[in-house]
């Protein structure tokens, strides 16, 4: 069986209808009147950045990557999950780490967020 679709008269008529309401209540375009304010997640957002890249997080991060090197290196048997859980916190470990450190050297970091 085939979709059936509206007929092209029908569809041109909905078109100009919505047409019709864009242009005459212009106030249903409220991100376009902002004026250049900030949304309201930015300011979290922006908390999180500045919480991942500080002195705290980049103290966590070196810890977090000496702890899991020594995990893996000295561990023995550990199941795969776990094994990946500790690869995870490893890499996000880097993560943070490499920004603070880009940060640091070259007065501009990665971009987080």
């Amino acid at each position: 069986m085939t979709a059936s679709f509206l007929p092209p008269r029908t569809a041109l008529l909905w078109a100009l209808f919505l047409f019709a309401v864009i242009l005459f209540l212009p106030s249903l375009a409220r991100a376009a009147s902002t004026g250049g304010s900030g949304l309201e997640w930015e300011t979290p957002l922006q908390k999180i950045r500045d919480s991942v890249t500080g002195p705290v997080a980049y103290a966590i991060s070196l810890l977090g990557i000496v702890v899991t090197g020594a995990i893996l290196v000295f561990g023995g048997e550990i199941n795969e999950f776990v094994r990946r859980i500790i690869m995870l916190v490893l890499v996000i470990s880097l993560m943070v780490f490499a920004a603070d450190l880009l940060n640091t050297l070259f007065n501009k970091g990665a971009v987080i967020g």
